[in-house]
Parts: C-alpha cells; structure tokens; sequence
C-alpha cells in the first residue's frame, strides 16, 4: 500500500487527533427540517435529542407549509440530470461534476477559483462558519426573530449569543448589532429574514462591514434571495471583504431532499472552515444544482409563481382582518393570532394542514410557508375554521402566557 493511502499519516499523529477533536466538537448540524419537525411534535431542539426520533409522518393527504419548501420540486433539467448521471453511481466524482457546480457559479457571480466551496446543504456551511469564528470570546450576534440554526451552533462553541430585535420596519437592526458586542466574532443575517420574509437593505448591510467590531465576520444568508427584490451581496466577496455569503438549492430550486449549498468567500475564510469537515457532494446533488444554474427561466418563472401565490395569500388574511407582520418579500411570512402559536398550530394540524412555527419573542404568531395554490386554498379554508371556532373564542377570554405583539410593538402592520 503507498503513502497516498495514508493521508492522516502525512498529517502527522498530532494534527490528525486534532481534526478529530474538532470534528467531534462540531455537534449534530441542524436544519428547516429539524426545527420544523421538532415544532410539529411540541418539542424544542435539543441538540442531539433530535436525532433519532421516530418521525412524526403527516397523512398523504396532508398540507405541508410548514418547512419553507418548495412544493415545485426540482427542475425538469435538474430532473433530467439527475437521471442521466446516476449510472455513474457506482463510482466516486471521478469526473469532476463537483468541481464544475463550483466553477459555474463562481463565473456566474463574478468571483475567482477558491471563493467558492460547496455542501451538501448550506446547513453545514452555516454551522461551521459558527464554530470557526465564535468562542467563548467571542460572541453570535443574531436579529430577534430569525433562523436558529446559528444559535444552536454557538452553545457547541461556548458563544455568548446575542440576540438584537428587528427594527420598526422589520429589518435587521445592522447599527445595533455591530453596537451589541465589541467582541463579537460573527454576525449573522438572514436576508430575506426567516421568519417574517422582510428585507434588509444592502446599504445597510455594507454599512456593517465598514463599522463591524474589529476581527468580526458577517455571515450573509441568501437562502431566499431570489424569492425577492433584495440586491444580495455577492460583489462584497468579489471585493475581499470580511464576509461569507450561503447560498441554498432548498428554496426556489426545490431540491430541499437532494441537499446542495454554496458558501462564498475570501480563501482565508473559507479555509478556516476546513478542520470541521466537509463529506463528498453526492454526484447526483452536483448535477442537479449545475442544471438548475444554466435554466435561464427557472428563477423568473418561480418567482412570479410563488410571489403571485404569496401575494394573493395575503390579500385575503388582510381582507379578513388578520394581523401580518411586516410585508414579505419570500416564500414564508407571519401572522399575529393573538392566540397561542403553539395552540393554533395543534388546531391546524387536526385539518390535517401543517403550518410552521413560533418564536420565543413572539409566541402568539405563526409562520406559514407558501405552498401551491391548492395548498393556500385549504389553508384559507382551515384558518378561519380555526380562528372562528368556539375554543379559539373562549381561550380569547382567558389570560395566557403570550406576548400580544399589539401591545408590544405599535408598529405592527394591520389590516
């Protein structure tokens, strides 16, 4: 057997232990998924308490908007991709499609060979860009509601987390987060926000980088970017500035269980997220998201589809005298019942339509994802069964242990 067989061997004994301590510490990597089934469940992420659970399997006949996917499903050129290079299976990427998925979006954002590196997911990317920049030093700085995820990486890494409300307009509030913490080691920003689908405006995001703690990195999340408007931050990367910026194929692109994430960077960035891992690109993940990137029509087409869905889904909670938080701008938004959060999703779960999840900031509002239009109907239909019936009314008529977000936050766009 040759040396090539004994990579760790070149490393040297200590450097090996060492890659294998941090691979250990790097904790079970959460996802939508993870949370959205937790929710289901009445649970709370517990870290590794979430492995292993049976799975809370909904009926066939069930509305699923409640995981931020994307019920279009894949391409039918990530389809056909998929397809064409399965028979290759059998053998490690040993043509290179990995490689040619990095390639091709780095030429289509502008940015050199080494900016880019993909995952199987941006799940794992998000988790290890927060063990690798925060510390019991140094500090997460996330906005007050947004993705968890980052969070429960940071208890793996010993972080303070800090947590910064959303503005009036429910953006990022980027002048206090850089003002939160003089030793904060990352800070995280979801743009489109999950959960409310508001955006943040790029010159506030560039105004962060130019004001960021020294030594702090901004991570952009981009999951939703082309669901928007929003002018994503690609160019700053070009630039060599002191971020990472995920990409996901789980949103627009529908490929949520085919797993596929970009992360992009400065190379120096980049590397420091190497000692955590990084497993094989499945061959037919690769294919698919390359496909996807070269369907010119995929983006626009998806877009208006979802956009028409979502805005036409609004319209009707706004005409029925709803509370909706803010004016999304994604394939998910957030709607104040007044009620219980928890409550109302048990109710809407008994129809058998499976709605998202709350926020300990906001425990009386509920996220929906926007699903197909048929999906949206029986929603309508559902939601308003729920919200009219006798238990919603009497539980209106008792003191409960939730924040009404009239109260505390004047700013609350009503119908």
């Amino acid at each position: 057997m040759t040396d090539q067989s004994f990579d760790f061997a070149r490393m040297g004994r200590r450097s090996f232990l060492r890659a294998a301590a941090f691979a250990a510490a790097a904790g079970p990597i959460l996802t939508e998924a993870d949370m959205a089934r937790a929710a289901q469940a009445g649970a709370v992420p517990q870290g590794m308490a979430l492995h292993g659970q049976g799975p809370d399997i909904p009926p066939p006949d069930a509305v699923l908007i409640n995981a931020n996917e994307n019920p279009l499903g894949p391409s039918k050129a990530a389809i056909e991709a998929i397809s064409k290079i399965a028979p290759l299976g059998g053998r490690y990427d040993r043509i290179g499609e990995t490689e040619m998925l990095a390639m091709t979006f780095a030429e289509q954002h502008g940015l050199k060979k080494g900016y880019v590196e993909i995952y199987a997911g941006s799940g794992e990317a998000l988790h290890f860009t927060v063990l690798a920049f925060t510390s019991p030093t140094r500090s997460f700085v996330t906005a007050d509601p947004s993705y968890e995820a980052g969070m429960w990486a940071s208890m793996t890494s010993g972080a303070k987390i800090v947590k910064v409300p959303l503005t009036p307009g429910f953006a990022h509030d980027m002048k206090a987060m850089v003002a939160a913490d003089p030793n904060a080691g990352l800070i995280y920003v979801c743009n489109p926000n999950n959960p409310t689908g508001t955006l943040t405006s790029k010159a506030d995001i560039v105004w962060a980088l130019d004001n960021k703690p020294k030594g702090a990195i901004l991570l952009v999340d981009e999951a939703y970017i082309h669901l928007s408007d929003a002018e994503d931050v690609m160019d700053m990367v070009a630039a060599d500035k002191d971020l990472i910026v995920l990409r996901t194929f789980s949103k627009i692109y529908g490929m949520a269980g085919i797993r596929a994430g970009v992360v992009a960077g400065r190379p120096d960035l980049l590397a420091k997220l190497k000692p955590f891992g990084q497993n094989p690109m499945p061959i037919t993940s690769s294919a698919a998201a390359r496909a996807s990137l070269l369907d010119p029509e995929l983006i626009p087409i998806r877009k208006k589809l979802i956009g028409d869905t979502r805005r036409d889904t609004l319209a009707w909670l706004k005409a029925n005298n709803y509370k909706l938080i803010g004016e999304s701008q994604s394939n998910c938004f957030m709607i104040d019942t007044g009620l219980p959060g928890k409550t109302v999703m048990a109710a809407m779960k008994a129809h058998k339509v499976y709605i998202g999840r709350t926020w300990p900031i906001w425990p009386n509002a509920v996220r929906i994802s926007v699903g197909t239009p048929a999906d949206m109907a029986a929603f309508k239909t559902a939601f308003k069964t729920v919200m009219d019936s006798k238990a919603m009314a009497d539980l209106r008529g008792q003191p409960h242990t939730g924040v009404d977000l009239a109260a505390t936050e004047p700013h609350l766009h009503r119908s």
